[in-house]
């Protein structure tokens, strides 16, 4: 099962650490922030940046939710388990699948690629081919786009990498 933890925006790799250090590792099996691949133009010359995909959030994953809770406790820092009703939330299946097609193994999302064909965006290659219908959002200047998902029982709008290579 996949639990988030709220925390202090910037204060994320601080939080997983602390977790893989106060919680035991049977009852932890991955700690992880999803990340997010994208271009940059810095002095004149695009460069790759990697920046966090949900600022604010660390993802855990578990088979034991309620020991969880409890060593969570120990944690510093973190401002609260996302909840309903007195019980973790946790993330359902297709928002877990959705998380594992978008970032990998190493939960990057990678940048994507398409043109545009009059009004209809077209991805070729990347994380967010398939995700089409969800884009909400293209800014070519800074190559990325917005992507409004189900995400933590809500919509969600994430930012990602996406190269527009032409536009017919």
């Amino acid at each position: 099962m996949w639990c988030v933890i709220q925390v202090l925006t910037g204060k994320e790799e601080k939080i997983r650490h602390a977790c893989e250090k106060y919680i035991d590792s049977d009852i932890l099996d991955e700690t992880f922030i999803p990340f997010r691949k994208c271009r940059r133009k810095r002095n004149g010359v695009w460069k790759d940046e990697k920046t966090i995909l949900f600022p604010g959030y660390v993802f855990l994953i578990t088979e034991h939710p309620n020991e969880l809770y409890n060593q969570l406790r120990r944690v510093e820092g973190m401002t609260k388990l996302l909840r309903a009703d007195r019980t973790i939330l946790e993330l359902t299946r297709n928002e877990e699948e959705l998380l594992i097609n978008l970032g990998g193994e190493n939960h990057i999302v990678e940048m994507s690629y398409g043109y545009i064909e009059g009004q209809k965006v077209n991805i070729t290659q990347g994380p967010v081919k398939g995700l089409e219908g969800e884009i909400r959002k293209i800014d070519r200047h800074k190559r990325s786009c917005i992507v409004e998902i189900d995400m933590f029982g809500q919509k969600t709008r994430m930012t990602v990498g996406l190269e527009i290579v032409e536009k017919k």
